[in-house]
């Protein structure tokens, strides 16, 4: 499944060297590619992500905003530790911000992003069997949040939501391997994108509310 930034909705600049750093970092950190308490070595990463050392470090600056990354002095950067007694703060802003995201996407998406929703609703139910690796079903749920985040219009909403979906989904990875079959948890956003393809306000936040519960749920039985 495609990433909505891969979904063009309207002409994007070219990406920096930094900003693609930036993304290439964050999704291993996010991921635990890189892991909890990992020492970052910017020469390293520098070669790996095929960038220069000034945009690595451009992009641990904003991923130590994010709370993915840590510097100490003469000791150097480090992955952040996952403290999974955090969940529930951070379960209690998103709890409260992704239905108003989908509310306010079902209100405020253009005709293009409405067109973008309802064919990867379609994508999502045209899954013959959402199976197997669980790593690739997380990216697919974070992607399928971020496109409604970003149909909702609001770019500061946008940035809070995905920096506290990257932390909740550290801590899921820890587990995921404990968990229920997450199929179901991907096919059900299908009828939320419908919803908020449609302009149905109330069902697109019901859906969410309902999504984010029963993960929740599923996540906690296992923590």
């Amino acid at each position: 499944m495609t990433s909505p930034e891969a979904s063009h909705v309207t002409d994007a600049a070219p990406m920096s060297l930094a900003d693609q750093a930036y993304e290439r970092l964050r999704d291993r950190l996010v991921m635990l590619d890189i892991r909890p308490g990992e020492p970052i070595n910017d020469n390293q990463l520098a070669a790996e992500v095929g960038v220069g050392r000034t945009p690595v470090r451009e992009a641990l600056k904003r991923l130590e905003t994010d709370h993915l990354v840590v510097s100490y002095p003469r000791r150097g950067t480090f992955a952040t530790a996952i403290d999974v007694t955090e969940l529930g703060a951070i379960s209690d802003i998103r709890e409260q911000l992704m239905p108003f995201a989908a509310r306010r996407a079902a209100v405020h998406a253009g005709d293009a992003m409405r067109d973008v929703l309802r064919a990867k609703a379609d994508e999502v139910r045209s899954l013959e069997s959402p199976r197997g690796d669980r790593t690739a079903m997380m990216r697919t749920d974070m992607a399928l949040h971020r496109l409604i985040y970003k149909a909702a219009g609001n770019p500061h909403l946008e940035d809070v939501l995905i920096r506290y979906d990257n932390l909740a989904t550290r801590i899921w990875c820890l587990v995921i391997d404990r968990l229920p079959d997450l199929a179901h948890h991907i096919v059900e956003h299908a009828d939320l994108l419908d919803a908020v393809a449609d302009g149905d306000v109330d069902r697109a936040e019901r859906l969410t509310r309902e999504h984010i519960a029963g993960f929740a749920r599923e996540i906690r039985g296992v923590l």
